[in-house]
């Protein structure tokens, strides 16, 4: 398929959470998705283990359960004093903006089972309790690759949203597909569809001088 005209900045800056600009009436080829999981596996990983895996649901009762599991585990966090509705800054603008995401985390939500494809990146082992150094460089060999998927399917076309939550319930998710869930770590959640329209724009960032450090904090 021929890829956006995006360099690699504006690919960088442009890869949004998509959510309401998701079309769900629209096929994609199984072969477009594969694509970008032969790019996302371009990604470093620790060791150079290559200890990934993608599970890919296309199955309409499967997305549905998966997509059940993630509304429970949205019911939870809805309430939560994290959840993007629930931040309040003070800053008018940066307000409203908490309060459009949140609204377009309810619709993914209530809409989840309808995207062609819901992907869950896993990676070989689990880090239950283990010291930070584990836990980092287990995820450290996997998020890459999670998010150069990301930005494949942006580059054709694809819109994808990163979510955890249905990981309140990883047990259970991981015995609707089947995955080994004492040897093997889910790390999150996202629809692939087509978008409507690829206009997207970077976001509005807070400056960097409040989180950028040099040689110290």
């Amino acid at each position: 398929m021929t890829l956006l005209p995006l360099d690699p900045d504006q690919l960088l800056s442009t890869t949004r959470a998509v959510r309401k600009r998701l079309d769900f009436d629209r096929a994609v080829p199984r072969e477009l998705v594969e694509e970008c999981i032969h790019m996302a596996v371009q990604a470093p990983s620790g060791s150079n283990s290559q200890g990934w895996h993608f599970v890919v649901i296309e199955d309409a009762a499967k997305r549905a359960a998966i997509a059940d599991i993630y509304r429970r585990a949205f019911d939870i966090y809805r309430d939560m004093p994290m959840a993007a509705g629930n931040i309040v800054t003070g800053n008018a603008d940066r307000d409203a903006q908490q309060q459009r995401v949140m609204g377009s985390a309810e619709f993914l939500a209530a809409n989840m089972q309808r995207a062609p494809y819901l992907v869950v990146p896993c990676v070989m082992g689990r880090a239950d309790g283990m010291p930070n150094m584990v836990s980092a460089s287990l995820h450290g060999s996997i998020l890459p690759a999670t998010w150069s998927f990301m930005l494949a399917a942006r580059a054709r076309g694809l819109g994808t949203s990163w979510t955890t939550l249905h990981l309140m319930f990883e047990e259970e998710a991981a015995g609707v597909l089947g995955i080994p869930f004492a040897d093997i770590s889910q790390v999150c959640l996202t629809p692939v569809a087509f978008t409507v329209g690829t206009d997207f724009k970077a976001a509005v960032r807070e400056p960097l001088d409040p989180i950028l450090h040099w040689d110290r904090w």
